[in-house]
């Protein structure tokens, strides 16, 4: 017994460690990006100690900063959120844009960027929308599940799924009548990108992701007991009802924040936590907080991917939900021809 506690710690000190390790490359790597030529991490870790060139501070504070900071956050945020919704559902595939937040957000930019509002930018317009119709589609899902004064976690499910489709058929329609120098935007952010964030927008969002993640942390003991299901939740004094509630409300919030300003970015949530469940089994103790970090490293990797690769063959940066898709896929169908508990679930 003894043994296998110290194999545990052992095992849970080499994945921190190789986890920060990991984390700080992504954010050197992703900071290092030029279109002309990347500077080396050494010239970055200079700029960041503040002995960089002039021409070096410009590109990695003013182009790739406001970049990989939001990045690391909106990795964090989707990476946590993911761990929570799949607890909360007791579903191994569960995601953070499982109840359709992703196609709600879609929708509000979708109508910001083809219908101009008047006296009002399209820089604030857009998150915005994004933002509300996220929450909006959180709600009207969370009501149409409800019945009899409960909600099954299978209707909400189910629900999601079908509010997601019929959402997701209108943002078609709606890239279908555009005219072709507004399609472009609206196909682009559905795709996510991380390219076009500002500092000003970073204060609003960063906040309500710190929040979130703060808040869904702490429910990690929580959340494993309604992993037991929801009798044994309940038998440990725990309120179901409320708790998932307020979960989905937390979640939704995080993922509403990080969607609006840089589209839909999935798979980050799916798979980041299931990486440490395999490795580490399934405490949301040690998951939640890893998943913060791994969601963080990688965005960055695949952003810098996104940056890096396109530009050798001829063309334009990757929209970053591409690349998340190329690597989260195969990992989501890995998931799904593998039993629940061959999965540390």
């Amino acid at each position: 017994m003894v043994t296998d506690v110290k194999k545990r710690r052992k095992k849970l000190f080499i994945v921190v460690v190789s986890l920060i390790v990991i984390t700080i490359f992504s954010i050197l790597l992703d900071l290092s990006w030029a279109a002309e030529r990347s500077l080396s991490l050494r010239e970055v870790w200079d700029v960041i100690i503040g002995n960089g060139t002039w021409g070096n501070d410009i590109i990695v504070k003013n182009f790739n900063g406001p970049r990989v900071v939001f990045g690391i956050f909106v990795g964090a945020g989707l990476g946590v959120t993911g761990g929570v919704m799949q607890a909360v559902f007791r579903n191994p595939l569960a995601s953070p844009y499982l109840l359709g937040l992703s196609s709600g957000a879609a929708l509000g930019a979708a109508i910001a960027i083809l219908f101009s509002i008047p006296f009002i930018p399209l820089a604030i317009a857009q998150p915005s929308l994004a933002f509300i119709f996220c929450l909006g589609t959180m709600l009207l899902v969370y009501m149409l599940s409800k019945a009899g004064g409960s909600v099954r976690t299978e209707t909400l499910i189910l629900a999601g799924v079908a509010i997601s489709s019929l959402i997701s058929a209108v943002v078609s329609l709606l890239t279908f009548i555009a005219p072709s120098e507004k399609m472009g935007d609206i196909v682009f952010w559905t795709m996510g990108s991380l390219s076009k964030v500002s500092w000003e927008e970073m204060a609003f969002a960063i906040p309500v992701i710190m929040v979130g993640i703060a808040l869904m942390l702490a429910h990690s003991k929580v959340l494993n007991a309604m992993m037991l299901g929801d009798h044994h939740a309940m038998d440990l004094g725990v309120d179901v009802k409320k708790v998932r509630l307020f979960l989905l409300i937390v979640s939704s919030l995080v993922v509403a924040a990080a969607v609006a300003f840089v589209g839909a970015i999935g798979f980050i949530g799916l798979v980041i936590p299931h990486i440490f469940r395999l490795l580490l089994g399934p405490d949301n103790r040690y998951i939640l907080p890893l998943s913060a970090f791994g969601g963080a490293a990688f965005i960055l990797l695949c952003d810098y991917v996104a940056h890096a690769i396109p530009p050798l063959y001829g063309f334009g940066v990757m929209p970053i939900g591409v690349v998340t898709a190329l690597v989260g896929a195969p990992f989501f169908i890995y998931l799904l021809s593998k039993k629940r508990s061959e999965v540390g679930w």
